[in-house]
């Protein structure tokens, strides 16, 4: 399989299974009703974020391109290319992407503070002041606090978008205060056309992919460059194997832990022998066999161990060995 990038949405133009969210959006653009905030919400790698630079590329005034969609902008117009430059003085992005260019854990309260005093001034060259926050489950207390004076005032032609996964963890005043629209995934036949569309890869690893990201094509894509399904085979001989362990096996696949790429293969693998320890342990059930109590306990660790390598810097490969010690353990039961 070809690697790919996985773009980020300001440099995404299509957006394919939303055209429900899409509507109401551009009714109410249409009907001049535009709500000051929108909630987006759905889970993660559904296109909430790419809806997001598609609504606000046509609030700063690029026409409709119907070869886009409802809400598509063509590439080649000038304010799609000051959005996708990161330019255009009537656009601010909120989001973990520090100025580095590196991920952070979080968006801090210093750049939410940023949100009251841009929509403050009235459009530079646009119809609309548009501030997306992506996502807003990544707004710590104080952030998030401090977004709330822009919702109880609402600026004029200004329009907030926030992309939420978990939006029952935001904070009641802010989801109040919002309007909300839902995203879906896709069924797995559609997802995998998706995919397949963009990665060189066949018809099986594409379903695959779909699967693994419970038919949300974004996620499917973020697995794809992280090499899921190579992990996902990894965990699979892993498991059939037990209860013996291959040394050579689980002495390569430490190696690949080390590093920043290291973290995200750590991660997919301890998420594809979850999935399919939860899977395996709901067979066993199933079928009334003994020993479940073990492979809870496996299950746990599978799940308890990436938040601890990540919040306490543990290392990765010591980690990979408990849990492999855990899984032996519930073969034997």
């Amino acid at each position: 399989m070809t690697e790919t990038a996985v773009p980020h949405p300001r440099e995404v133009y299509d957006l394919q299974g939303q055209s429900q969210a899409e509507t109401s959006f551009e009714d109410a653009r249409a009907r001049g009703r535009l709500h000051h905030a929108w909630l987006l919400t759905g889970p993660e790698g559904v296109g909430k974020a790419t809806f997001a630079y598609r609504a606000a590329r046509r609030l700063l005034g690029a026409p409709h391109d119907p070869d886009h969609g409802l809400l598509g902008s063509s590439p080649g117009h000038p304010v799609s290319r000051q959005v996708a430059a990161r330019s255009h003085p009537d656009l601010l992005v909120l989001e973990r992407e520090g100025p580095d260019g590196k991920p952070r854990r979080i968006i801090p309260v210093d750049d939410a503070r940023r949100l009251a005093e841009f929509f403050s001034k009235s459009p530079a060259s646009a119809p609309h002041r548009v501030a997306i926050i992506d996502a807003a489950d990544d707004l710590n207390v104080n952030a998030a606090n401090a977004i709330l004076k822009t919702l109880e005032e609402p600026p004029p032609r200004g329009v907030l978008l926030m992309v939420a996964h978990a939006p029952g963890r935001l904070l009641p005043t802010i989801r109040s205060r919002c309007r909300r629209l839902a995203f879906g995934t896709l069924e797995t036949g559609a997802a995998a056309a998706f995919v397949q569309n963009r990665l060189d890869i066949d018809l099986e690893q594409a379903t695959r992919l779909a699967i693994m990201a419970d038919g949300a094509p974004g996620r499917a894509l973020v697995l794809a460059a992280g090499q899921a399904l190579a992990m996902d085979d990894a965990a699979r001989d892993l498991l059939a194997d037990l209860p013996d362990l291959d040394d050579t096996r689980a002495l390569s696949l430490a190696e690949k832990f080390r590093g920043g790429e290291g973290a995200i293969q750590f991660a997919l693998l301890f998420e594809r022998l979850s999935r399919r320890v939860h899977d395996l342990a709901t067979l066993r059930a199933g079928r009334g066999d003994g020993g479940l109590d073990r492979w809870a306990e496996a299950w746990e660790t599978l799940q308890r161990l990436p938040r601890e390598v990540e919040g306490l810097n543990l290392d990765r490969a010591d980690a990979f060995y408990t849990a492999m010690s855990d899984l032996r353990r519930a073969a034997r039961a």
